[in-house]
């Protein structure tokens, strides 16, 4: 049977044998997250009952947790939760990890949209954390949510009814489906794959042995593949003064931009995340 440690051994262990995978904070935050999920500790509990010493049976839990941190599997799939603009999400491995960026995204839309009763779409929902936060957030918008994955879906679903959340989630593949929706909507966003495959070079194990490669990756002589058709849609479906929300490849705004010039958006925006980087375009119809 596994021994019992003290919540401080627990730790040091998880440093000593992440050293080589990870870097310190990334470690300390995952100690976090475990106890969470394990414990239900805050970081303060976890600071203050740092010598509590943990029954065998959580012991166990923690070093399962261990040997899949040591193959490079992504803590929120550890864990099967993340937590996303205030909301708890379930995660695994039919959809990406949401991430910090999107939460940016999610807050401009929030911020400019907030008061109105509209209609949105978000398209490419996956774990469906955009249109979850959105309906919790926009209690007079009416939300609407599409993916080309029905495992995807599924969670999506299980996300919005975790969070009493009203999301029509449907089925479409925007690059070869006509979306079903008649009377269009009032804004459109979406977080579409951008990352080229060269980039895959600059990506870990994390994320290249276990996200949905289909959910991140663009053909590299077409990197605007997804906004293209996602640009296209809203020409059809959104009225005069409709807004567009996009997530972004730092690499390629300024060609994304001439394409929704292009296609006669106007009042184009270019929005840049904590980072620094190029990360949302906004456009009006």
């Amino acid at each position: 049977m596994t021994d019992s440690l003290s919540l401080s051994e627990l730790s040091s262990l998880f440093r000593s044998e992440l050293a080589a995978y990870y870097s310190g904070d990334e470690i300390r935050t995952f100690n976090y997250l475990i106890a969470e999920h394990l414990l239900n500790y805050s970081k303060i509990d976890f600071h203050l009952n740092s010598r509590e010493t943990i029954s065998p049976k959580v012991v166990k839990k923690y070093l399962d947790i261990l040997t899949r941190l040591k193959a490079w599997e992504p803590i929120q799939y550890v864990l099967g939760e993340t937590e996303f603009y205030g909301f708890r999400l379930k995660t695994d491995r039919r959809a990406l990890i949401p991430r910090p960026e999107t939460e940016e995204l999610v807050d401009v839309v929030i911020k400019r949209e907030t008061g109105r009763k509209i209609s949105i779409l978000d398209i490419g929902t996956g774990s469906g954390c955009i249109a979850v936060a959105l309906a919790g957030r926009l209690p007079l918008a009416e939300l609407h949510a599409c993916d080309a994955d029905p495992q995807a879906l599924d969670l999506a679903l299980s996300n919005a009814t975790f969070n009493h959340c009203a999301v029509r989630f449907f089925r479409c593949d925007i690059l070869s489906d006509d979306l079903p929706m008649g009377e269009g909507c009032d804004v459109i966003v979406s977080n579409p794959p951008y990352v080229t495959h060269s980039e895959k070079k600059l990506m870990r194990r994390n994320v290249l042995d276990y996200e949905p490669p289909e959910a991140l990756f663009v053909p590299d002589e077409d990197p605007l593949l997804y906004y293209r058709y996602i640009a296209a849609a809203g020409c059809s479906m959104l009225p005069a003064g409709g807004r567009l929300y996009v997530e972004i490849n730092e690499n390629f705004h300024e060609m994304l931009m001439d394409l929704l010039k292009n296609m006669a958006y106007k009042d184009i925006e270019l929005r840049y995340d904590l980072n620094l980087r190029p990360r949302i375009m906004i456009a009006y119809r």
